[in-house]
């Protein structure tokens, strides 16, 4: 038996943050990959290995090695915006429908399937952002950076919402819709949901925490989402 360290040709998957994993060799056995994520973060697959003397290699590449944007878009004919982080059971995805949600591509198949039934939906962690408006019909969905005076990166006069995110994500529907789908107004509580008033039409989320490299612990302006209406 012997064990060596191999660099990993990991074929645009994201299994491991290390540049080297041990490789197991047992007499006339296929040798065994250690220090690997069981799926790839980003695509969900299960990583197939091929082990040479100089390195070992993902055979099948990950169809998004530069992770995922995802674009979406809801209407909003009432021209009110409910912002919060958590609008299920009203909105919700079928766990089975979709990857694994811990995954790059579950996250963005939950996306699509909120947006499917009118609700914009995105990932951000516990990081608490707010709705800022960016020109009359254009927004971001973003955590700004405090200097050491305490200042924003992001003018206070613009935002119109934060989200506080028990559910770690972004829950955006349009208010009227939500309530004819059952959304009950006497069962929100008033600190953690907003009624934004916007143009009415179509509105296009374009969602970045997918994207590989994304930093939503950065120190700058985290921008996890480009809102804009677009009929």
């Amino acid at each position: 038996m012997t064990i060596e360290r191999l660099p990993l040709q990991a074929n645009g998957h994201l299994i491991s943050l290390k540049a080297e994993v041990e490789v197991l060799r047992l007499g006339g056995r296929e040798p065994s990959v250690s220090g690997v994520a069981s799926r790839c973060a980003v695509c969900d697959r299960r990583p197939v290995f091929r082990v040479t003397d100089s390195a070992v290699h993902v055979q099948e590449p990950c169809p998004y090695p530069d992770g995922i944007t995802t674009k979406i878009t809801i209407d909003v004919p009432s021209g009110k915006l409910l912002v919060t982080d958590n609008l299920r059971p009203v909105f919700n995805w079928d766990d089975n429908a979709i990857a694994d949600y811990s995954s790059t591509l579950g996250q963005a198949q939950a996306a699509e399937a909120m947006a499917a039934v009118g609700c914009a939906y995105g990932p951000v962690g516990n990081s608490c952002p707010g709705l800022y408006r960016t020109s009359p019909d254009s927004y971001i969905i973003a955590r700004p950076h405090y200097d050491d005076d305490d200042n924003p990166s992001i003018p206070v006069s613009t935002r119109l919402a934060t989200i506080w995110t028990d559910l770690r994500a972004y829950s955006i529907a349009d208010l009227e819709h939500w309530k004819a789908k059952g959304g009950d107004p006497a069962k929100l509580l008033g600190w953690t949901h907003t009624v934004v008033d916007v143009q009415p039409g179509t509105y296009q989320f374009i969602h970045h925490s997918g994207e590989r490299g994304f930093d939503r612990k950065a120190a700058e302006t985290v921008t996890f989402a480009h809102v804009e209406r677009i009929a």
